[in-house]
């Protein structure tokens, strides 16, 4: 089957994730600081080279998670791309990822904070830490205040956060409220969905306005042959006898 074009909207939200063709680690190993730190420091380069959003992003052992607002169709793209020649000529010789990243588009005002909720909550779900915080390789740090000046600078908040105070510290309480206490297990399928289909991680009244300025089909079609539509009135029999 051939393979889905890029999924983009202009001023739309996306969602991320690259996995690696080799992990970093093994379970068992010891957490590699040091090569999560060059790949930081590489996606910090990537980022500022294609002017991209930033508004979240994760470093694992396996893979690379990213909610950014691009200024283009081709600027995440790159920015992966770019990450990948670095990691390839300063890290390891070979593929550095398992294929092409997966990618949804993010409803603004519904489904931003939880996107950014589920990605900043996978080194808990997958057991590296018992806290999001204390994940280093990550914006759960920056989101909640608990981070330095080098992270910050790199995110760039959306207005969905801004949106939960009015000022720095109402804002870091009530995300903090958030990410503790987590999405629901349909929230979370809801995403992993959408991002693993590469579709629209959004409500109908949202996929119709994205009709006509997205570049490609916002969902999947729907199962099974189409339903045949009835006869208009008056055309029967037009054809005359046989």
């Amino acid at each position: 089957m051939a393979r889905l074009p890029r999924l983009y909207a202009p001023q739309i939200p996306q969602l991320v994730q690259a996995e690696f063709a080799q992990p970093l680690a093994l379970p068992s190993d010891a957490t590699p600081a040091d090569r999560l730190d060059r790949i930081l420091g590489w996606l910090q380069q990537g980022v500022s080279e294609h002017k991209v959003a930033l508004h979240g992003w994760l470093l694992l052992n396996d893979r690379i998670t990213l909610l950014a607002t691009p200024p283009d169709a081709q600027s995440l793209p790159r920015l992966v791309q770019s990450l990948g020649r670095r990691m390839a000529a300063g890290m390891r010789h070979g593929r550095v990822f398992s294929g092409r990243y997966r990618s949804a588009l993010v409803q603004p005002g519904h489904w931003v904070l939880p996107a950014l909720v589920w990605l900043e909550s996978l080194p808990v779900q997958l057991q590296y830490v018992d806290k999001a915080p204390n994940w280093p390789w990550s914006s759960a740090g920056v989101h909640i205040g608990a981070h330095d000046a080098r992270l910050d600078a790199m995110v760039t908040d959306h207005g969905d956060y801004w949106a939960c105070g009015n000022t720095p510290f109402a804002r870091q309480a009530r995300y903090r409220d958030l990410l503790h206490h987590g999405l629901s297990a349909q929230d979370s399928r809801r995403i992993q969905g959408a991002l693993f289909g590469q579709w629209v991680l959004g409500e109908s009244d949202f996929l119709t306005r994205l009709q006509g300025l997205a570049t490609r089909r916002l969902a999947p079609a729907a199962r099974g042959r189409p339903r045949k539509q009835p006869a208009e009135k008056g055309l029967e029999g037009l054809s005359g006898p046989a």
